[in-house]
């Protein structure tokens, strides 16, 4: 059965180019455009894996990343950000919030592709 990422994204060219490269790879994908329909999603499906945009209307991805990691049944999702922050420090802070990686954007694809495959086994 494939693996099943829940891909949290507000721009929709990102959102349609992660999609096409991971259902191209043979996963399943679910989507969310904003914070609080990704918990849902999340809650409701239980994922393998979440990409996570940090800059999100409503709630950022660090805050629907520390809300999952709180989450006895979903805690153990790993959460994988992608976001054009990348200042010094910027690393840390997302990594502190819960995600287990970081792809910074725009993204290389075979570095994206590689954590995904690491992240969702």
């Amino acid at each position: 059965m494939a693996k099943t990422v829940l891909i949290v994204e507000d721009n929709a060219l990102n959102m349609k180019l992660f999609g096409d490269l991971l259902e191209a790879r043979g996963y399943a994908t679910l989507r969310a455009s904003e914070g609080n329909d990704a918990l849902a999603i999340a809650s409701r499906t239980r994922p393998d894996l979440v990409l996570m945009d940090i800059q999100l209307p409503g709630l950022s991805g660090m805050e629907v990343t520390r809300r999952l990691k709180a989450d006895p049944a979903l805690r153990d999702i790993p959460v994988v950000a992608v976001t054009a922050f990348a200042l010094r420090g910027d690393e840390a802070r997302i990594l502190e919030s819960g995600c287990s990686a970081y792809v910074a954007k725009p993204v290389s694809i075979d570095r994206l592709m590689d954590v995904v495959d690491r992240h969702a086994a």
